[in-house]
């Protein structure tokens, strides 16, 4: 018997829940589903769990810009929706007009970085392109915090995908997260150097609090510094007056979003 997602309704939310999240047989919510939809993805022999949030005005008739959000350390688990509370999640449910796009959110789970879901993570945006009408020329990469460190890094070994890097309070040395991930493996994202040089090939925005005593300023500004040394378009804005939390006012920019929403692959690289 298919497993049917259970669509839930609440007030400022919309989401759907699969009975069962580790079940191989669960299929894909309603295609009229809107809101932030609840998934799970197989692979590499793990459920991983994601948000995906569709706009309510979707129409598979155009294509889509798709946005890949990666969260913070607070934010891990295995619920599906914890991911969706900070961030880019909640400017979207403060204005969800300012997001005419998809926009995935996948959750990494305790103690863990993102290298250890890579596999899932390729196969969840796979599946988004599958599923919806995504434009394969305006994909793009963002996180906070540990999804910063995760943008300038993980990113970076998929710059054939992604149009524009968007970090906000990250770095780009993995070592730096020993104390909080557990279970990581820093070699897996090669050398800084060649990070570097495949993070060159795309714009960059990155921002960060002046203030911030949990990732200092100067990661960013380490990372900036490399690739434009690299060639690399890249811009950083330092808030003088906030601390670890820059995202609310960087999410919460229209000229940011709307700079994000409108970056494309160059026309003579073909889509992956």
């Amino acid at each position: 018997m298919r497993t049917l997602p259970i669509v839930i309704m609440v007030p400022g939310l919309l989401f759907s829940v699969l009975p069962d999240a580790s079940a191989d047989n669960a299929t894909p919510p309603c295609p009229t589903a809107t809101g932030f939809l609840t998934r799970v993805q197989e692979a590499g022999g793990k459920s991983v769990p994601y948000c995906l949030y569709v706009p309510r005005d979707y129409d598979p008739a155009r294509q889509w810009p798709l946005i890949v959000f990666l969260h913070g350390a607070g934010e891990r688990g295995s619920d599906g929706l914890r991911q969706t509370e900070v961030g880019i999640g909640r400017a979207i449910r403060r204005d969800p007009e300012r997001f005419p796009c998809l926009v995935l959110m996948p959750q990494c789970p305790e103690e863990q970085f993102w290298d250890r879901i890579s596999d899932a993570m390729d196969a969840m945006i796979a599946t988004v392109r599958r599923e919806y009408s995504i434009d394969p020329r305006r994909i793009t990469l963002t996180g906070l915090s540990m999804g910063g460190y995760g943008t300038w890094t993980w990113g970076a070994l998929r710059a054939d995908l992604f149009a524009a890097y968007l970090p906000i309070c990250g770095g780009g040395i993995p070592q730096d997260l020993s104390r909080i991930c557990s279970d990581f493996d820093p070699g897996f994202f090669g050398k800084l150097e060649d990070r570097v040089q495949q993070l060159a090939r795309r714009p960059i925005r990155a921002f960060h609090g002046q203030r911030d005593k949990t990732v200092p300023p100067a990661a960013s500004v380490l990372m900036t510094n490399l690739v434009k040394k690299a060639g690399g378009k890249v811009e950083l804005k330092i808030y003088p007056k906030l601390e670890h939390n820059s995202w609310d006012e960087t999410y919460g920019d229209p000229e940011v979003i709307e700079w994000l929403l409108n970056q494309r692959l160059p026309e003579n690289e073909t889509p992956k």
